[in-house]
């Protein structure tokens, strides 16, 4: 995956053990790679809640002082990017709010396309938001509630949404898991002992120990307290489930399960279909790490070319890197990646990437592999042209920043300086996935599981809030 692009956010709720909010910290560095804008985590000690949460990544938010200001046997957490509204830290999550009902915080993965229309009604009514981040509206519609419990209240709420959300509310009454009826985002249950874990990937209930029971389901909510674990259907038959299947070619961690499956094992099939549609005469198959390795990984077992590393990764490149003066500006994909020279020398290389996006950064490592003396460059990418932006919790650029959008494969081929591009088909995409029409394939076929409107603009609600106020 190119720069500029980023991943979806991560979800990690905790019920009933004492050290709730450690547990939590170490999930969320497990699910750092799904956001590396804020963190957050949101406590409850039986009284109150207690919230912490900033820029930045998990392991510069949290010290073992903000930790120990933490107290609860019940936690939530959150690692963000910003799909809706900009990167401040008043829009980090956990959202916490305190209302006549209770206290209740939320954490979001997804993207509300109703978003503006629900934010104008509830205005309308008297809401005064403090963010510009959907997940506000959420909290808003359950504080207008007329329904007597928070059962009632969460159902109302949720039927009144449309587009992707997966959910953990921390309430006084427990913790709630929820997904959309459509499943677009992952959410996870597990559980260690008498303690429930919920989070969007399975990668995290394995670093503390937690058993998987399995994925809540498209619609599905779940209700957990000290009796145990219970389960609402408020949408009915409305289930369609449209999951993402991005998450399998880039977000997920290979070593976590997804929608069911082991995306490890989906990105060595995508590997190999890659390389049956798209063979190469090479001597080496490299991915672009790390997004590329297990595709890089099926491409080789399938051409029976050797796998090689021609890139040296740097793993300590942090979110606010200071991009060099203009006059060395060229150099900054070194900075991430670093041709093995003594490797690829006179070498024809087979590169698999995961996707392929804006392209400027793709044709930097191309021009950089080249240099270090590279004879042949077979750019493969394991996924179909990406011409169409994302509104269900991606932050895609506009369709016209997508280089698939404006020029054909052999135009993109030029551009990048390979001398051969291959994309895996869309057939060729749903053959590496157990039941592909329970999948999402809107940002390359252009066919959106839902409508939208405005609300397709990153930036809508703080625009409704700039009219406001003038």
């Amino acid at each position: 995956m190119e720069d500029g692009v980023k991943h979806s956010c991560g979800l990690f709720g905790i019920h009933g053990h004492r050290d709730a909010a450690r547990l939590t910290y170490l999930g969320l560095y497990s699910l750092q790679h799904r956001g590396e804008e804020a963190a957050g985590i949101v406590t409850y000690d039986g009284k109150q809640m207690h919230s912490h949460k900033e820029q930045g990544l998990v392991s510069e938010v949290f010290d073992e002082q903000a930790l120990r200001a933490l107290p609860g046997r019940s936690a939530v957490g959150h690692t963000r990017y910003s799909t809706t509204g900009s990167s401040l830290v008043k829009n980090a999550q956990p959202l916490l709010v305190k209302y006549a009902k209770g206290s209740i915080a939320v954490a979001h993965n997804g993207n509300l396309v109703n978003a503006a229309e629900l934010k104008h009604d509830l205005e309308a009514a008297g809401a005064i938001f403090q963010t510009t981040v959907d997940s506000e509206i959420i909290l808003h519609l359950l504080a207008h509630s007329q329904e007597p419990t928070l059962e009632l209240r969460l159902a109302s709420c949720l039927r009144r949404l449309r587009g992707a959300f997966s959910l953990i509310f921390l309430s006084e009454e427990g913790l709630i898991g929820c997904r959309d009826p459509n499943g677009f985002r992952p959410l996870w249950i597990g559980k260690f002992n008498q303690t429930y874990v919920l989070a969007s990937e399975t990668c995290a209930l394995d670093l503390i120990g937690a058993k998987l029971v399995r994925e809540v389901l498209p619609g599905e909510v779940v209700m957990i307290n000290s009796a145990g674990m219970r389960t609402l259907r408020p949408f009915g038959d409305e289930v369609k489930p449209s999951h993402c299947l991005f998450e399998h070619v880039y977000f997920a961690r290979p070593d976590s399960m997804v929608f069911g499956e082991s995306v490890q094992e989906v990105r060595t099939r995508l590997g190999r279909q890659l390389a049956v549609e798209h063979p190469a005469r090479a001597d080496l198959v490299s991915p672009i790490p790390d997004s590329g390795n297990f595709a890089a990984l099926g491409y080789s077992f399938e051409s029976k070319i050797p796998y090689a590393m021609a890139m040296m990764r740097n793993h300590y490149v942090g979110r606010t890197f200071i991009q060099p003066a203009q006059e060395i500006r060229d150099l900054k994909v070194r900075v991430k990646f670093n041709p093995m020279r003594a490797l690829i020398k006179g070498k024809r290389l087979v590169v698999v990437d995961d996707s392929l996006i804006r392209g400027t950064t793709t044709r930097a490592r191309v021009k950089s592999l080249r240099e270090a003396g590279a004879k042949e460059i077979h750019l493969r990418i394991s996924c179909p042209p990406t011409r169409h932006a994302c509104f269900y919790g991606i932050d895609f650029p506009n369709p016209k920043e997508l280089i698939a959008n404006r020029m054909s494969v052999e135009e993109i081929r030029k551009f990048i300086g390979a001398d051969s591009l291959g994309y895996l088909s869309m057939e060729g995409l749903l053959k590496a996935v157990s039941q592909p029409a329970r999948y999402c394939t809107a940002c390359w076929t252009g066919t959106y599981p839902i409508p939208f409107g405005e609300e397709g603009d990153k930036f809508a609600l703080e625009k409704h809030a700039g009219e406001a106020k003038c």
